[in-house]
């Protein structure tokens, strides 16, 4: 039997091969970083990451992030080697290894556990998405912000639930990601010890070597911000790796950065003085002679030698179960000490809610004057928050614009001890990094909070890839856009959103919602916290919206099927349908007033979801929408893309065509023609072509 130290290197040279075979076989993938990044990866797994390979949700395990995710198979490979079980939760697959030998030999191929980056939800072991570079970085901030506060709301003397760490390993392609410097930035002003960011430094990307267009001083910059940052010169010297890492677990006033140099691929000349092996298989001749140099057999494929399995199994396996265990014994105490606690961290982990929190929903009596919905948002989300002590989120530096502060007694402020607020606070200041906030928000989410993240509806073009993310991991997220339509005014066309509304509802899986009044933000939040695996986007007006009579009109708890018939005239035989979302529904209820005056009789459809309304059956969509009625007018102060399925072939689409303009909102909406004439000028238009 090899001694422990030679089973280190046959551990490490089994990752090797293993990823040099998944990406020949595949003739796709990325085979340099796997190979280069084994030896410190391997370190993390098998001498410091707590994790129970048989219980690989267990609340407290240590959190590996794989940020530089086309190196998936240096993940998968570990996965595989430390036995990790499927799960029903995360992949389908419980009751089995969450990755085969046979998964690995099916890299990148259809119906795989092993697809070409790291995905949440189908492969058990993947803890985020990791696709596009600086996005697991980013949501590692927000998996360390749950963790924190975790710890400081729950843990009691002697009963300490929560002390995970998050491990990420991380690239050049990592640091040039701009969302990384944010999410970088915030995790050093909050302190966040129980966070490592582990940069494998090969100096190659895509187009070559990093000095191409990257020369800075990666450690300087990460000190400056406030990390505590060491270095390891050579990524092969398992001693170093070890220093850097207990020098992590004994930092406990700062994130740790560790600055690891690695050669790309495994140090054999061929490979190390070529970029190309950073993106390209390395060829049946190439992968042969690294099997010679690491002795294994030139001509064999997917070799896992005796004992390596075995090896994982007696260190990183056996320390993981023993704190399980020992977690699951604290846990049973702590239910008995603190049931109402106990309570609540059971149900955290199980993605549910407390009874009875729809009672907290108000109810808005009807108001000409109305308020804006983001004022009426603000209210839900305090009353809710009260209710729901895991809902903690905040804004990009505009939570005073976003009514988005939660403000009951003891809600407080998310920071470093010491610096205005602690760990239990529920107000989280992201600063001016819309991207960073929604990745961290992500991040937080996958720590089993039910997070918010808030901004105005234009600046979601800077969190695009977060919010995709958000939709792909299927997170039960909450984002609160604001400042909806060009009902902005005078900020102008930097501020006034025209094609957002089309780009959320554009991404599969993502539920977006734009209330008509307070009542209709009320069964908003209803909804989206009712959601399962789905991220949603409440969009919600600066200006004050009436608050509509819904004892003459119809109630809004209509709004959870997407779209529903608010008025109709007394016979309920309309000639013509007007559509509308959001401010633009009290600008119909003005225009059917009209249109009744002349005796023509309107219905009005509120249609706050495009989503929910899609997926109910075509009788309840028929009943809404009927197909005999083709004269309709759609109205949105947005882009018309997509109106058309609704509005028909005969239709009319009030939308807008271009950018908008900075005046007071009264002038800006006549200038777009969005006033009660217009409507019913294009509702007399849409009758005549019928």
């Amino acid at each position: 039997m090899p001694d422990a130290s030679d089973l280190d290197q046959l551990s490490i040279n089994t990752i090797r091969m293993l990823a040099a075979d998944a990406v020949q076989k595949a003739k796709s993938g990325h085979p340099g970083t796997p190979m280069g990044a084994a030896p410190t990866a391997y370190t993390l797994w098998q001498r410091y990451l707590r994790y129970d390979p048989a219980a690989p949700e267990w609340m407290n395990r240590d959190r590996f992030v794989l940020s530089v995710g086309h190196a998936s198979m240096l993940l998968y490979s570990l996965i595989h080697l430390a036995g990790i079980q499927g799960s029903s939760e995360s992949d389908g697959t419980e009751g089995r290894p969450a990755v085969t030998l046979d998964d690995i030999k099916h890299f990148r191929q259809a119906q795989s556990h092993t697809p070409g980056h790291p995905e949440y939800r189908l492969t058990s072991g993947v803890e985020a998405t990791t696709g596009p570079l600086g996005q697991g970085v980013a949501d590692s901030v927000g998996m360390a912000i749950a963790g924190k506060w975790l710890a400081a709301t729950y843990n009691r003397p002697d009963l300490t639930l929560f002390d995970y760490n998050v491990w990420v390993l991380c690239s050049d392609g990592d640091m040039m990601e701009g969302v990384a410097s944010e999410a970088a930035s915030l995790a050093a002003h909050l302190k966040l010890s129980n966070l490592c960011w582990i940069y494998d430094s090969n100096r190659v990307s895509i187009e070559g070597y990093t000095d191409l267009a990257f020369s800075e001083d990666v450690a300087a910059r990460f000190r400056a911000y406030g990390w505590n940052v060491t270095t390891v010169e050579d990524a092969n010297d398992l001693a170093q790796l070890c220093r850097a890492y207990q020098t992590f677990l004994d930092t406990a006033d700062r994130p740790t950065f560790i600055l690891v140099h690695s050669h790309i691929g495994y140090g054999a000349p061929k490979l190390q003085d070529t970029p190309k092996a950073h993106s390209d298989p390395m060829g049946e001749e190439e992968v042969a002679g690294a099997k010679k140099f690491f002795g294994f057999p030139p001509d064999g494929t997917f070799v896992v030698p005796d004992g390596v399995p075995e090896h994982f199994a007696a260190n990183m396996g056996a320390r993981g179960k023993a704190a399980h265990a020992a977690w699951d014994k604290l846990m049973a105490a702590y239910r008995k000490a603190h049931p109402d606690l106990g309570r609540q961290v059971d149900a955290i982990a199980n993605g549910t809610l407390p009874e009875g929190w729809e009672d907290a929903l108000p109810t808005f009596p009807a108001d000409p004057k109305g308020m804006a919905t983001r004022d009426s948002s603000g209210k839900i989300l305090n009353a809710l928050a009260q209710r729901i002590p895991w809902i903690v989120g905040g804004a990009a530096d505009l939570a005073p614009s976003t009514k988005t502060t939660l403000t009951f007694e003891g809600a407080g402020s998310f920071q470093a001890p010491g610096n205005g607020g602690d760990y239990r606070g529920r107000n989280l200041h992201f600063g001016v990094r819309e991207h960073a906030m929604v990745a961290a928000v992500n991040g937080m989410a996958l720590g089993g909070l039910r997070p918010y993240a808030s901004g105005f509806l234009i600046f979601t073009d800077y969190a695009r890839g977060a919010i995709r993310l958000a939709a792909l991991m299927e997170l039960n997220v909450v984002h609160i856009w604001t400042h909806d339509s060009i009902g902005v005014g005078e900020d102008g066309p930097t501020h006034q959103p025209i094609e957002q509304l089309l780009s959320l509802r554009a991404i599969p899986g993502m539920v977006v919602l734009r209330p008509a009044d307070a009542n209709e933000a009320s069964e908003a939040w209803r909804v989206v916290l009712k959601l399962k695996h789905r991220p949603a986007a409440i969009a919600c007006s600066r200006q004050p919206l009436p608050t509509i009579d819904r004892e003459r009109f119809a109630p809004a708890s209509g709004l959870a099927r997407g779209a529903y018939v608010l008025a109709d005239p007394p016979d309920g035989k309309p000639s013509v349908i007007l559509i509308a979302t959001g401010s633009e529904v009290s600008l119909c209820l003005a225009a059917w007033e009209k249109l009744r005056a002349e005796g023509i009789a309107a219905r009005i459809v509120s249609m706050p979801s495009w989503e929910l309304f899609n997926e109910q059956d075509q009788a309840y969509r028929d009943s809404v929408l009927p197909p005999s009625i083709t004269a309709r007018v759609t109205v949105e102060q947005a882009s018309p893309i997509g109106w058309d399925r609704y509005a028909g072939r005969t239709g009319v689409v009030l939308a807008m065509r271009s950018f908008g303009m900075s005046a007071p909102i009264a002038a800006v909406l006549e200038h777009f023609g969005f006033t009660p004439d217009k409507v019913v000028e294009a509702a007399k238009q849409a009758m005549a072509a019928n």
